[in-house]
């Protein structure tokens, strides 16, 4: 890359360039200056602002987010019907200037909790994302994207607005990204220990829930529940918000890595589980459960491999999660192709039934209607949904915030279904200062066995837990 101050200089002239190109009194809508950069970026740097970061070290791609053009909020039943709409009136009103060809357009963030509604009844004294709204469509002013080794960066600005206010807001944020964008990768640091803070529901109490939902799955109409538990870590120094991103990157490459920063919340996933991805009328999504551990010997793991397949417990379980998402897209998709089998998704600590369903939308359904659909799946809510979701109201002894919530890209664009990838929110962290809280679930069927899935979600936990002794 450049040195810093060339490059900068290099932004800043291209920026004074094309700035007369913003339409800075047309109203009502955003307009975005999209600059290409001269190497890609493998981490996002760190501004010290509101910030949301995707990224998927395999694959070698990144969207990251700082500051806010916009955003949009909503809660309750309506909430994503709502941020439909904003969504729709923002692309039909967001222009780009691509001075460098790059092919990038601007992005949003659009995430949810895991339920429209928080139980009255349940833990309120850790409130485990106070700075996450129910329903956010965030609109980042400075964003940076990396695909197949290209990077670019996405200065956006709400219009109308003044065009020296403008040129001043965007050079402050080149000062700001370029010396972050020099700051060398954080070094590994020697594995720290962790301090158990301990877990709710407890091991007592986590026996006693599984044997009321299966109570309850043996009397009907469940089929399958999805229960969580949330353990408290303390670590000897604060937690490094970048290094604890190196070290899931590192450790997770085919994960989907997610960060984000609100106020005093800092969340992070590292997900094996996409949602869905919407490009054109094209779907697709991930089926995902039946779980097993890994093992450091060759013969050992495959034994674990081979275990999973076979096991009828799990392969009851994904056939469950197979059923709904063909169900949802048999509703409102054409051409519904599902696999004949589940394939092995191979994670570090853990393996996974994994079939990946596609389908072609139909005219009436976009992203937000299939996000509906879909959400929450068999695999982090259970089987029916509706049903699955009250028990779990009355029962579950902790509020999950955004844990098996969804976030994601939505892309700028003129397709109507609104192009975007989003990801269930998987293998979570909340963390302040040297705390972290850790969740993780596992779905309760005919055949389960308290202690198996109490340890199930101990290999779940240990994806982040392993991370934070490292940053």
């Amino acid at each position: 890359m450049l040195a810093p101050l060339a490059l900068l200089e290099q932004l800043q002239a291209r920026l004074d360039e094309a700035i007369g190109l913003i339409p800075t009194d047309r109203t009502p809508g955003f307009a975005s200056l999209v600059l290409e950069l001269p190497a890609a970026i493998t981490l996002p740097p760190e501004l010290d602002c509101a910030s949301f970061s995707f990224s998927q070290g395999q694959a070698g791609e990144l969207r990251a987010g700082y500051g806010v053009a916009a955003q949009w909020t909503d809660q309750g039943a309506e909430r994503l019907r709502a941020l439909s709409t904003c969504a729709r009136d923002l692309t039909r009103h967001w222009q780009h200037l691509d001075p460098d060809e790059t092919g990038f357009l601007g992005f949003a963030m659009l995430g949810f909790a895991a339920a429209p509604h928080p139980a009255g009844h349940k833990d309120r004294t850790a409130n485990p994302s106070a700075d996450l709204p129910d329903a956010l469509l965030w609109l980042p002013e400075l964003g940076l994207c990396t695909r197949r080794g290209q990077t670019a960066l996405v200065l956006t600005t709400r219009l109308p607005t003044a065009q020296t206010d403008l040129r001043r807001r965007w050079r402050d944020w080149l000062a700001r990204l370029v010396p972050a964008l020099d700051a060398p990768l954080p070094e590994p640091l020697t594995s720290s220990t962790l301090t158990n803070l301990g877990s709710l529901p407890d091991l007592r109490d986590w026996q006693t829930l599984v044997e009321s939902a299966l109570t309850e799955i043996r009397r009907g109409p469940l089929d399958k529940v999805v229960l969580c538990r949330r353990i408290g870590l303390r670590g000897r120094r604060p937690f490094d918000l970048r290094r604890l991103r190196a070290a899931l990157t590192y450790l997770f490459p085919s994960c989907q890595v997610i960060s984000i920063e609100r106020g005093a919340t800092r969340f992070v996933a590292a997900t094996p589980e996409r949602l869905l991805r919407v490009h054109g009328r094209q779907v697709e999504v991930d089926a995902i459960a039946g779980t097993a551990a890994r093992s450091a010997s060759a013969p050992r793991d495959a034994a674990l491999t081979a275990a999973l397949k076979a096991s009828g417990k799990d392969q009851r379980e994904h056939a469950m999660v197979v059923e709904a998402v063909r169900e949802v897209l048999d509703g409102c998709c054409d051409a519904v192709q599902v696999p004949a089998a589940p394939r092995v998704m191979q994670l570090h600590n853990a393996q996974h039934l994994w079939s990946p369903v596609s389908g072609r939308l139909r005219d009436a359904t976009d992203l937000f209607d299939l996000a509906e659909r879909l959400h929450p799946t068999p695999a982090t809510n259970g089987k029916p949904q509706l049903e699955a979701r009250a028990w779990l109201h009355r029962m579950e002894p902790l509020e999950r915030g955004w844990y098996t919530g969804v976030a994601g890209i939505l892309e700028a664009g003129a397709n109507p279904h609104l192009d975007g990838e989003l990801w269930v929110l998987l293998r979570c962290a909340q963390i302040q200062g040297d705390e972290a809280q850790l969740y993780a679930g596992a779905g309760i069927v005919l055949g389960s066995d308290p202690l198996a899935e109490w340890r199930e979600t101990g290999h779940k936990l240990a994806a982040v837990a392993t991370a934070l002794q490292f940053a």
